[in-house]
């Protein structure tokens, strides 16, 4: 097997074979480092890395498949860490110049599962400055481009993990989400991205610990990897009061579900969110091509009331929270995302607080009303074509201004305030013949039953050209784009030994 056919392999058909000696983790890892060398200069997805580390994790991987050992769901994976979860002894930045020389000496919950799982960590995956907003780019690293062309935004927060995916260039990546943060750049990539239920997977580091805003979750190639690293993710830790005990190994695989029985509702908007002409027209199509596989096919108006200024409150709060200290003492190294959230949470009220708590709650209520008739609610990921990574968010649609740097990320965080489960499958190309990404949204707490409805559909859409998921051509980006680090202001020094910054939790 060639090296491109082995990085292109899925995850859990690569831990398959590693089991059962067809390949060794050693000669994975070195066909994802060789994939890294020539792509990441095309995208920027990969930031700081630990080769010589990885290297000795995949000798030590070898040598236990040679014992017989018994062996871990992701025993052998190259894996790469969002860099916004702490890593111990490898750069940790969030992507800003604050951070820029922070080394941990410790790994955060999360990673920790993950690296016990037997996961291999070759690097962390680019992000914007402390994951605000959803173009992946900071002073620090530079932007990451789109992998189907890489002057276009990749999306973000989880945007580096994102185009590691779907470039091949490692097989298992992090995410995690807060207004869309897992789902905008699966749909922008073509990948699969998954937002748990909160309490699903364990956040030590949400400054808040009581609002279920931010999660932790999983992306991969396809619904099966996703299951496979989520297995692995999940799970009480007194670090989050919103956690809770879970059997990992319900989740290791795709429930089966028979799509035929499935009673679908579906809405262009969720009730108001800024969605583009064009992917108005581009999932009309794709629900005519899926309308066959299910029981029903009905679309449903959506309630959600006042979502937006709901959203915009509760997340201004938790930036208030994390902030403070930072932009007191250094606002001038802040971007301009930070600020805005901060500067907006330091100018409501408490009754603006309560307000939005009780919002949130009646828009929860509303929306679990859908469930009594139907089994799924699907929609756009995003609604809107990828556009260049040089133009921080959208400004306007169709002529009218919208209201925050985020608001075009609506169709995403309307379905963060409900706190349901949401995966973005990845379902063909828009009328611009990128990636676009079906938002399939699941009961409250029912993550194992919307995977496996989204391993269903993905199956079923693999032999139709109108819904399969597209595939970046890989040989255009192995000429790199330099351009792509020209914003970088605050380049981090990589031979940096002694852990500075935050103490844990604090961000």
């Amino acid at each position: 097997m060639s090296k491109n056919e082995l990085v292109s392999l899925s995850s859990v058909e690569m831990r398959r074979r590693i089991g059962t000696k067809e390949i060794s983790p050693v000669e994975l890892l070195d066909a994802c480092l060789e994939r890294i060398e020539e792509v990441n200069p095309a995208v920027n997805a990969v930031t700081a890395m630990c080769v010589d580390r990885a290297r000795k994790e995949a000798k030590a991987a070898e040598a236990a498949v040679r014992r017989g050992e018994d062996l871990p769901l992701l025993h052998g994976l190259p894996t790469g860490i969002k860099d916004l979860e702490e890593t111990k002894d490898l750069l940790t930045t969030y992507g800003s110049p604050l951070y820029r020389d922070y080394v941990p000496g410790y790994d955060n919950v999360m990673v920790g599962r993950v690296r016990a799982a037997g996961a291999i960590v070759v690097g962390k995956t680019n992000v914007p400055e402390f994951g605000a907003g959803s173009n992946s780019r900071n002073p620090v690293w530079g932007a990451t481009g789109n992998p189907f062309n890489p002057m276009l935004n990749a999306g973000g927060s989880s945007g580096g993990s994102a185009a590691a995916l779907a470039t091949d260039m490692l097989p298992v990546c992090t995410g995690s989400d807060t207004g869309g943060s897992l789902r905008n750049p699966a749909s922008f990539c073509g990948i699969v991205g998954f937002r748990p239920s909160p309490g699903m997977v364990a956040v030590e580091r949400r400054a808040m610990g009581w609002t279920p805003i931010s999660v932790l979750g999983p992306m991969g190639r396809n619904v099966a990897d996703v299951c496979l690293l989520f297995a692995t993710q999940v799970g009480q830790h007194d670090s989050d009061p919103l956690s809770f005990p879970l059997e990992p190994e319900a989740y290791a695989e795709p429930w089966p579900v028979d799509l035929g029985s499935l009673r679908v509702a579906y809405t262009e908007d969720f009730g108001g969110a800024p969605v583009d002409k064009s992917i108005r027209q581009t999932f009309r199509e794709k629900i005519k091509a899926m309308k066959p596989f299910f029981r029903s096919l009905d679309k449903v108006d959506v309630d959600y009331g006042g979502a937006d200024r709901c959203f915009d409150v509760i997340r201004a709060v938790s930036f208030l929270s994390r902030y403070q200290d930072a932009y007191t003492n250094n606002r001038k190294m802040l971007g301009p995302n930070i600020i805005a959230n901060y500067e907006l949470g330091a100018k409501l009220t408490l009754a603006d607080f309560a307000w939005a708590h009780g919002e949130q709650t009646r828009i929860f209520r509303a929306f679990q009303e859908i469930y009594k008739e139907y089994d799924l609610v699907i929609g756009p990921t995003v609604g809107f074509s990828p556009f260049p990574w040089k133009q921080l968010y959208i400004e306007e649609m169709d002529g009218k201004k919208l209201g925050t740097y985020y608001h075009w990320m609506a169709t995403k965080y309307f379905v963060t305030l409900t706190s349901n489960p949401a995966v973005s499958l990845p379902c063909g190309v828009d009328s611009q013949k990128l990636p676009f990404g079906l938002q399939v949204i699941g009961r409250f707490r029912g993550d194992g039953e919307v995977l496996g409805a989204a391993h269903a559909m993905e199956q079923a859409f693999k032999t139709n050209p109108v819904l399969a998921r597209p595939l970046p051509n890989i040989a255009k980006l192995r000429k790199p784009v330099p351009a792509l680090k020209s914003i970088v202001t605050h380049p981090p020094k990589l031979n940096a030994k002694v852990a500075k910054g935050p103490a844990p939790g604090a961000l």
